[in-house]
């Protein structure tokens, strides 16, 4: 068990993450996704990026955190395999991620990944921690 399993959904894809607190499942929310993108054994781990996002409430902040991930993928060609959420409240969450721009002679992008959305979303505050969201593919 990786932190994270694949949910079948309706035309879509759910990530279940699961962590020893909350930032661990946000971490494992975010491989969860990259892994529906990409094999991550092919990612390196070279390069490192800060993240940063707001949101009113934690709901929102974990649909905001893989909305920002997706935006790096897609606009700046970044494929992330490692998560370190270094702050987080109800509010905001800094991250430092590590990958690599994507390479086409190693990644082979298995789902494009438009969103992730509100629908069936949950964010577990006490033990056991979890987070679900669905995401629009």
């Amino acid at each position: 068990m990786h932190g994270f399993q694949i949910l079948d959904h309706t035309a879509d894809v759910g990530i279940r993450a699961t962590g020893h607190d909350l930032t661990e499942a946000f971490a494992n929310a975010a491989r969860g996704m990259f892994s529906i993108i990409t094999d991550l054994d092919t990612i390196h781990r070279r390069e490192t990026h800060q993240v940063a996002v707001t949101a009113p409430d934690l709901e929102a902040l974990l649909v905001n955190w893989l909305n920002e991930l997706l935006y790096r993928f897609e606009v700046d060609g970044l494929l992330f395999v490692d998560f370190t959420i270094g702050s987080m409240n109800e509010q905001q969450l800094s991250a430092t991620c590590m990958g690599e721009r994507v390479d086409p002679q190693r990644h082979s992008i298995k789902t494009g990944v438009k969103a992730a959305t509100y629908h069936a979303l949950e964010v577990s505050e006490t033990h056991p921690y979890h987070v679900q969201v669905i995401l629009d593919i």
